[in-house]
């Protein structure tokens, strides 16, 4: 499966959003979280960083340690 099926079939079944830019389009978050986050709420949003490749992601890792503790044992950064 390429990673453009994969995708689709996510999006097709509900697993995931499309792919966006937190810096540039803002978190996806609903209506609810949005306002429970603005009124001091701590609302766990999980994401899944889209990489380049298997450097981009080991580069992401060495800046950023909960990508390295949360990825095992899922794969060995």
């Amino acid at each position: 499966m390429t990673f453009e099926e994969w995708l689709r079939y996510g999006l097709e079944n509900a697993f995931c959003g499309p792919p966006v830019c937190e810096t540039h389009d803002g978190l996806p978050v609903s209506s609810i979280e949005e306002t429970d986050f603005y009124d001091g709420g701590d609302p766990c949003i999980v994401i899944v960083r889209i990489t380049e490749d298997r450097q981009h992601q080991t580069e992401i890792a060495d800046n950023h340690s909960p990508s390295q503790w949360r990825a095992l044992p899922y794969y060995e950064v």
